[in-house]
């Protein structure tokens, strides 16, 4: 079946002098392949893989055009004009993506990018984009990722707690102030791991991995000590050098700098006793 704002391979069934007529063996449509994204290797028989569309006239049309998303996606778009229906933007694709004024949380200026998401219209089978994206986004993950899951994100909106993200294509996620790297700005596509789930199923991203994965080499090397000797050591930060040096090889220094990323990890507790799970 013929995927509208999807890539699909389609075998190559006939030639014309406009290009090359593409057919699914589920779908009795063909769609033309035009000719300026025919190439010499193209043969009768052959499948190519080509992201279908409904023309400026409405008529189905294939392209090998690298799109920068696809139909149920997000990305971020610069716009490339604005009409009195709304603004144009670019996909990758030569037919450039309508954003109606009913789509736009803002009003989008030429020139600027902005994260859009993009579907099919049910009304006129067109692809339309979307820069209203906690409309097209699920609230609550309802147990389909798990704390420490590593996700992909996309950086959509700026709030006064940090920068809202799209996690996974699918669910509303937030990157909160104290999370958030110097570098990171809207548009960015980044790796990112699950917090704890809140009670209201929301997302909490942290751009680091949750747990032991996050623990630098010599606070890793002193919480496995610490495990391998029950669970607790006599040692904190004003332990003698030469008896941290003696036990953990570290300075004094670096051993309450690694104890110091325990703590506030919640792996470990100081105290007057020492250090303990």
């Amino acid at each position: 079946m013929l995927k509208i704002g999807e890539y699909q391979r389609l075998r190559i069934y006939e030639e014309s002098d406009f290009g090359l007529y593409l057919e699914d063996s589920n779908d009795p449509e063909d769609v033309l392949l035009p000719n300026n994204y025919v190439t010499d290797e193209m043969k009768i028989g052959d499948e190519v893989n080509v992201l279908v569309y409904l023309d400026t006239k409405e008529r189905l049309v294939a392209t090998t055009e690298k799109a920068l998303l696809t139909t149920g996606q997000f990305g971020y778009l610069t716009v490339f004009n604005t009409t009195s229906i709304g603004a144009f933007v670019d996909w990758g694709v030569q037919k450039h993506l309508l954003v109606p004024f009913s789509n736009q949380s803002h009003e989008m200026i030429a020139g600027q990018s902005y994260c859009v998401y993009m579907y099919v219209d049910e009304k006129t089978e067109r692809l339309i984009g979307s820069t209203k994206i906690d409309h097209h986004l699920v609230d609550d993950v309802d147990g389909t990722l798990q704390t420490g899951a590593e996700v992909s994100l996309l950086v959509y909106q700026r709030s006064e707690l940090g920068f809202k993200v799209v996690v996974n294509n699918a669910f509303k996620g937030l990157i909160y102030n104290s999370d958030i790297p110097p570098h990171v700005n809207i548009g960015d596509t980044l790796k990112g791991y699950v917090k704890p789930v809140r009670d209201d199923g929301k997302l909490d991203i942290s751009l680091s991995p949750i747990g032991h994965q996050s623990i630098e080499p010599t606070a890793a090397k002193i919480l496995e000590k610490i495990k391998a000797s029950g669970g607790a050591m006599p040692f904190n930060d004003k332990s003698k050098p030469d008896e941290i040096f003696k036990t953990f090889g570290l300075s004094k220094k670096m051993f309450k700098k690694s104890i110091g990323n325990l703590y506030r990890q919640r792996l470990i507790s100081i105290g007057p006793e020492g250090i303990k799970l």
